[in-house]
């Protein structure tokens, strides 16, 4: 035993490859299961302390890589000074910044060992740090698309941040001015240690935004990114131009949400936002302000502007369902559906298509009756003549808005026939 951890110290400071592989592919075979242990933690240690000669180029050597994951996958309960969880870090970062090796990234990184209760163990990480782990892994994964694995580490981010307490703090600059050399140094660090707390929240939720946004979760998704776009309240480290890009996010989400009164809600909070009319200036956000400007008026959305913000989205933004419509087509058809129901009492589906812009009359039709069977839009249909009957509710505020204009008129006309009535 002796004799091998000599010949594995050797092999990593001379760099020789080979003989690492032969001693961990075949010599530690006759080895028992706690001896292998004891050699791989040694190759571990070893290893890392060499890690400015020795790594990243034994990265680069597969030979390497499959001792590195025999030796990670046979460890004693405890590796001097954590060397394992070094290891793993070195490895991730070198997968992500030199291979664009997102998954396997992720994967390595997920070993990583986390003690949350013994503070003294070499493998203990607070909160924060723990939380930070499974940040990277769920970004990682979602830079390959993994949206299942991605969303399982994200699951226990959040899982940590909630049972941790751990929120958002607004910074007060002011109050340090106000302190001698020593407090403004705890200070400062204190500070320091909530903008690293801000950054990793804003991350976590970029993260979930992300994975709601590709399970098309759209309208939580879209309160997570409005939420995020407002970050500048928290913390000035976040680019203007950032905050707009998730403002404009924000937007693309409500937009392609199912129509109903929480999705009006949040598209009146993102109209009422003060930075809409500068999505302007971003091209891939041009027709943004226009397109949600019209939603939350019940304005008719034209065809133009329809294909100039499909052009936008993302491939799983444009996703065809059964009905052979896109998101985003069913989405603007159901708006303009209910946009025209405040125009028309009746119309032709053929005309109904026309007036859309984006589908025939046969699809207009099908669309209309599952509106009116899951209650969102207030019609009839009339199969025999093609016609779509709009029958506005006695509830509905545009027909009480209509009732209250009658009888202001009505009284405004008795009032002046009693005028004249007097004045003969």
């Amino acid at each position: 035993m002796e004799a091998l951890t000599q010949t594995v110290s050797t092999a990593i400071r001379t760099s020789d490859y080979p003989q690492l592989s032969l001693v961990f592919t075949s010599q530690w075979q006759s080895l028992g299961q706690g001896e292998q242990r004891t050699l791989a933690a040694h190759f571990i240690k070893s290893a890392v302390a060499a890690s400015s000669t020795f790594f990243p180029a034994a990265f680069q050597s597969q030979t390497i890589l499959s001792v590195i994951t025999a030796t990670l996958d046979h460890l004693p309960p405890i590796v001097e000074g954590a060397a394992d969880n070094t290891l793993r870090q070195l490895l991730f970062e070198y997968k992500v910044n030199e291979e664009d090796d997102y998954s396997t990234a992720a994967r390595i990184l997920s070993g990583v060992r986390m003690e949350t209760t013994d503070t003294s163990s070499v493998y203990y990480m607070s909160p924060i740090e723990r939380c930070d782990v499974f940040v990277k892994v769920a970004e990682c994964y979602l830079e390959e698309d993994l949206t299942v694995e991605a969303e399982g580490a994200v699951t226990k981010a959040g899982t940590i941040i909630e049972n941790s307490g751990i929120t958002f703090v607004k910074n007060d600059d002011d109050d340090d001015n106000n302190n001698d050399d020593d407090d403004d140094g705890n200070n400062k660090k204190k500070n320091k240690t909530d903008e690293q707390t801000m950054t990793l929240l804003l991350r976590y939720k970029s993260t979930y935004a992300r994975i709601l946004d590709a399970n098309r979760k759209f309208l939580p998704a879209a309160t997570k990114y409005h939420d995020l776009s407002t970050a500048y309240l928290y913390t000035d480290a976040i680019e203007e131009d950032d905050l707009l890009v998730m403002l404009g996010k924000a937007i693309t989400c409500a937009i392609l949400s199912p129509n109903s009164a929480q999705r009006q809600r949040v598209l009146g909070l993102v109209y009422k936002d003060e930075r809409l009319q500068q999505l302007d200036s971003i091209p891939q956000f041009q027709s943004h302000s226009s397109v949600l400007t019209k939603m939350y008026l019940n304005r008719i959305v034209q065809k133009q502007e329809l294909e100039q913000f499909e052009s936008s989205l993302a491939d799983h933004q444009k996703a065809i369902m059964a009905d052979g419509l896109t998101i985003v087509e069913r989405g603007v058809l159901e708006h303009n559906m209910v946009a025209v129901s405040h125009l028309y009492t009746s119309i032709y589906f053929s005309q109904l298509g026309d007036l859309l812009g984006v589908i025939d009359g046969e699809k207009a039709e099908k669309v209309a009756a599952k509106m009116i069977t899951d209650g969102s839009l207030t019609g009839s249909i009339d199969e025999m003549e093609g016609l779509l009957y709009f029958h506005p509710s006695a509830t509905d505020e545009s027909s009480l808005l209509r009732w209250d204009e009658t009888i202001t008129t009505f009284c405004g006309q008795l009032n002046k026939v009693t005028d004249a009535v007097r004045a003969s």
